[in-house]
Formats: structure tokens, C-alpha cells, sequence
């Protein structure tokens, strides 16, 4: 399996912003000195083309955002401060996305150590998301005809609503959310099904949830590609996740998800989302159980 990384996912923020960013420089390094993935599986993507970004977002908003003129506002809501070195770090996650997909055709499954920015909308950022890396993967491989149907299996702890509101026209593109039902966004968007979930849901509710959808949508979408965006921010440690997942909760979602991808013949392209557990031992030991899974499945 091939895996997006590049030096520049854990390039330096400000003070506030550091955690949980460590996370995109420990994870490779957990990965590779326990053997599960070796040096040879990993790839740097390159920037991601201009023309690629506003074929999914508006001109307007990537002309504001790549010449640093979003207002005070409009800064404010994607959490970050808005710097060219930060740009940068966006459109190479974006990229990694893009390559990782097509990988994923030829090897069934990639993953991007980044990526999951489910917050991004057509005209705006929010929520530590500036452009969609699963939007512009999707229509990559759409606008390309390289696929013709994409499920996204969004399942981090937040809806998915940048997602839901580019796809909202697009009968191409299937957008499941599964998520805290009074969680950040609080005003959601309509994805194509939503499953809003009740604080401090446990495992075995989560789960049954999960398994009695998936395999319903595979086989009624059909689809040629699957999208996951498999945060770790369900889990019951998570300072802002409010759902009870533990971490083998939380690794079963993943075995669910991953083993009916490859059940039926569909390549998958994982980005890893959110998680922000107060110790980082949780969040690297819940998002390597993903990869570990994906060795043994693939």
C-alpha cells in the first residue's frame, strides 16, 4: 500500500496549533519502527494544480486564500493563521489525496498521513480546513472518467459538511456522515445520509450502526471508489469527540469498513481526519491500528 507523507504535514505552527499536529510526524515513525509499513511505501506528493482546486472550489475563494486576503472573519473560522507556509502544507496534503487515489485503483487500498479536511466548503474554509483533499480526489477521478460512482465514508466525530455541500447536486457522489449528532458543526449540512449520534455512544450501539449501513449502501450505491475519512476523534479519551468509542471500538470501524471495501472489489483511499485525545499515545496507537488493519486485509 502506498502512503501520502511529506516533511512539510509536520511543518511548524504557531505555539497553539502544535498539538495535535505532532501527530502527522509520529505516525510514520510508529508505523516503520514496528514493521508494519516499510520506507519504500511511502510517497511526497507535489503541490496539487491550480486548475485541479478550482475545479472543485470557486476561483474566488483560492484567489483570496492563495494571495492571503481572507478577512479577519473568514481567517478566524478555519482556526488557523493564515501564512504562505501553511497554503503550501494545504495543496501538497490536497495532492496527496489525489495521488494516493490512484494508487488505490492498482493496490486497493492508499492512505494520506494527513488529509480528512471535511470542513471545506466550495467558497470557504472552516474548522482547520482550507481546501477538500477528498473533494478533489472524488472529482479527480471523476472529471478524469476514471470512475464513474464514489461513496464517501466520512466517520469522523464531525459531520462531514463541507463535503455534503459540494456533492449536494452530484448524483455521482454518495457523502455518508456518521457523527456526533450535537457536535461541532451545529448547524449541519444535508449529506445523502446522516446518522447523527447521541453523546457518549459506546461500541456496541456505534458498531451495529455501522454494520447494518455499509454493506446496504455498497451494494445499493454500487459504487467504483470508496473515499474514507477514518478520524479517531470518536474515541471516549477525545477532549473534543463526545462519543465513547474505545480504541477497539474503534479499530473494529475500521476492520468493518475496510473488509466490505475489499469484499466487494472497491479501492479505498483513507485520510486520517481529526483526533484529540490528551495523550498523544492514543491518538498514534487508534490511527495505526487503521494501517495495521489494512496489512492484514490487503
Amino acid at each position: 500500500m502506498k502512503i501520502a507523507y511529506h516533511p512539510i504535514y509536520k511543518h511548524p505552527l504557531p505555539e497553539n496549533h502544535r498539538f495535535p499536529m505532532e501527530k502527522y510526524e509520529l505516525l510514520p515513525e510508529q508505523l516503520l519502527f514496528e514493521g508494519t509499513v516499510s520506507k519504500n511505501d511511502f510517497f511526497q506528493p507535489e503541490p496539487i494544480e491550480e486548475y485541479e482546486i478550482i475545479q472543485t472550489h470557486r476561483k474566488e475563494y483560492w484567489n483570496k486564500l492563495k494571495n492571503l486576503q481572507l478577512t479577519r472573519t473568514e481567517e478566524r473560522k478555519t482556526g488557523f493563521p493564515l501564512s504562505d507556509q501553511l497554503i503550501k502544507r494545504e495543496i501538497i496534503i490536497a495532492n496527496g489525496t489525489v495521488k494516493g487515489a490512484l494508487n488505490a485503483i492498482n493496490d486497493g487500498i492508499a492512505f494520506n498521513i494527513a488529509g480528512g479536511t471535511h470542513h471545506a466548503f466550495t467558497n470557504r474554509g472552516e474548522g482547520f480546513c482550507l481546501l477538500n483533499d477528498i473533494a478533489l480526489g472524488a472529482n479527480h477521478l471523476l472529471n478524469n472518467k476514471i470512475v464513474q460512482k464514489v461513496l464517501i465514508i466520512d466517520l469522523d466525530v464531525h459531520q462531514g459538511n463541507g463535503t455534503a455541500e459540494i456533492f449536494r447536486t452530484n448524483n455521482k457522489v454518495f457523502t455518508f456522515s456518521m457523527h456526533g449528532a450535537n457536535n461541532y458543526p451545529f448547524k449541519k449540512e444535508q449529506s445523502d445520509l446522516d446518522i447523527g449520534l447521541a453523546d457518549n455512544t459506546e461500541d456496541k450501539v456505534y458498531l451495529s450502526l455501522l454494520r447494518s449501513n455499509i454493506q446496504v449502501l455498497l451494494n445499493e450505491i454500487e459504487p467504483d471508489f470508496v473515499f474514507y475519512q477514518a478520524g479517531v476523534d470518536v474515541l471516549t479519551t477525545d477532549k473534543l469527540g463526545r462519543l465513547s468509542l474505545s480504541t477497539k471500538g474503534c479499530k473494529e470501524r475500521d476492520r468493518i469498513v475496510l473488509e466490505n471495501c475489499k469484499n466487494d472489489d472497491i479501492p479505498v483511499m483513507v485520510s486520517m481526519g481529526g483526533g484529540y485525545s490528551p495523550k498523544i499515545i492514543d491518538i498514534i496507537e487508534a490511527h495505526a491500528n487503521t494501517f495495521r488493519l489494512a496489512k492484514q486485509i490487503y
